[in-house]
Parts: C-alpha cells; sequence; structure tokens
C-alpha cells in the first residue's frame, strides 16, 4: 500500500480499493479488504458506499468485488487500446501458426496484467487469463517485462520482492541477459508443466509498451522450443512496426 493512504485524496483511497478487487479472482470480505489496502473498516466502508452507488463494487454475502461498471470500462478499453488494437492480428496468428495459447501483458502498479489472449485451440492448453496479474517476479512474462522497465522502475520493482543480495544480484544478472538477447524464457516457474517465451514490445524510443508471450505445456514445447521463439519474436517485431504507425 502507497504510504500514507489513510491520509491521501478519496479518490485515490477508492482506487486502492478497486486495485486490490481487480487483483483477486473472488470476493473479498471488508476484513480482507482493510489488511489489504491497509484502510480503517470505517475510512473503507466510506470508499465502498461510493464505489457501489457508481456500480463499481458490488456485495453478495457480505463479500466484495467488481460490479458492472467494471464491464463497461473493460469494454471501453478493448475498444480503444491502441496496444491491443495492433496486437490482436498477429497474435491471432502466432497462436494459429504455434497451435499454442499467446497472452498481451503489460506493467501496471508492478505488476504484470494480461490485456488479451488467444487461447489454443488444443484440448491441453496453458491460460492466463484475460485481466489476470502477477507480480514480476516469476515466469518469462514477468522477467521480461521487469527485465525492460527503466532503471529506475526496475530498481523499485525488485525492492519489492524481498531479495536477499545474493538473490538481488543474481535476478539483475538475468534481466540483463534477458534484455541483451531480447526475450525471456521460463519453465514451470508460475504454473508447473507450462514452457513460456516473451518478448517486449518497444515503441520508438525503446520504451516499454507491454510484451507478447507464448505459452504452451512442456510436454509439447520440448524440441520446439528455438521454432516458438522465432514464432514470438517476429510477431512481435510485426506489432512493433504497427505500433509505430497507427
Amino acid at each position: 500500500m502507497p504510504v500514507g493512504l489513510e491520509a491521501a485524496p478519496a479518490t485515490d483511497r477508492a482506487l486502492q480499493v478497486l486495485s486490490v478487487l481487480a487483483q483477486h479472482r473472488e470476493p473479498l470480505s471488508a476484513l480482507e479488504l482493510s489488511a489489504a489496502t491497509g484502510l480503517a473498516k470505517s475510512t473503507l466502508y466510506r470508499q465502498i458506499a461510493t464505489l457501489r452507488r457508481w456500480g463499481f463494487v458490488m456485495e453478495v454475502d457480505g463479500r466484495y468485488g467488481p460490479g458492472p461498471a467494471s464491464v463497461e470500462l473493460a469494454s471501453g478499453f478493448d475498444a480503444n487500446s491502441r496496444l491491443v488494437q495492433c496486437a490482436r492480428a498477429d497474435m491471432q496468428s502466432l497462436s494459429r501458426l504455434s497451435s499454442e495459447s499467446v497472452a498481451l501483458v503489460a506493467v501496471l502498479n508492478e505488476r504484470a496484467v494480461c490485456l488479451e489472449m488467444v487461447d489454443s485451440v488444443q484440448s491441453l492448453r496453458c491460460s492466463f487469463d484475460k485481466g489476470r496479474s502477477v507480480p514480476l517476479r516469476d515466469g518469462a512474462s514477468a522477467k521480461c517485462l521487469l527485465a525492460h522497465l527503466p532503471e529506475a522502475a526496475r530498481s523499485s520493482a525488485l525492492d519489492r520482492l524481498g531479495l536477499s543480495a545474493a538473490e538481488r544480484m543474481a535476478r539483475e544478472a538475468e534481466l540483463s541477459a534477458i534484455r541483451e538477447r531480447g526475450h525471456a524464457l521460463s519453465s514451470g516457474e508460475v504454473d508447473a508443466g507450462v514452457w513460456g517465451v516473451s518478448v517486449p514490445l518497444l515503441d520508438a524510443q525503446r520504451q516499454l509498451l507491454g510484451a507478447i508471450t507464448l505459452m504452451a505445456p512442456t510436454l509439447r514445447s520440448t524440441g520446439r522450443e528455438a521454432a516458438f521463439v522465432h514464432m514470438t519474436l517476429v510477431s512481435a517485431a510485426r506489432i512493433a512496426r504497427a505500433l509505430q504507425s497507427f
């Protein structure tokens, strides 16, 4: 939680409540929300009351989750996001070519958030659900994004991981290697039996916009890793060109 949030403007406190609800896949109790946000219950209930009036929060059996207005926001994002629009067609092509799942991810509040997902048509498949977020710690997507953040933002994110000095040094070396080769790889780091490759999407000034990630069950990726990496690099290059000419 940001330092001094209890004394921050009401809008900041309300947005903190929404951010916490968005990061969880199930509704939260007031006690859980208070612990996650650091807000006193009296303050929390005032924010919830306002958010409920506007339809951004709903209550079911004493637990709270995103309300119907959140769906409108998500739909508006899909319709207007330049990143999603430029990436969607090449994501679909990459999924068809590889027969695997493809995700578009970006950084939000020092977490990797899935903005768009194209699922494999195969019965055994990997899925990083649209809207799901994970810490910038493990997995190809998180490490690719973390590696390509500006130095100050990367250092801040690393500080929050609680790494020992030795672990911090090893992680920084790993991130440096990712930047040099232009992609991140992982196997079983987030979900057991899942292999992934993630390639950054950079603008003309080499600033990070997001990343494209191909993920596959390890039993299907074994022996095809180089081909999957090449496919994803090509798709990312096409998306980057589309973004620069959008």
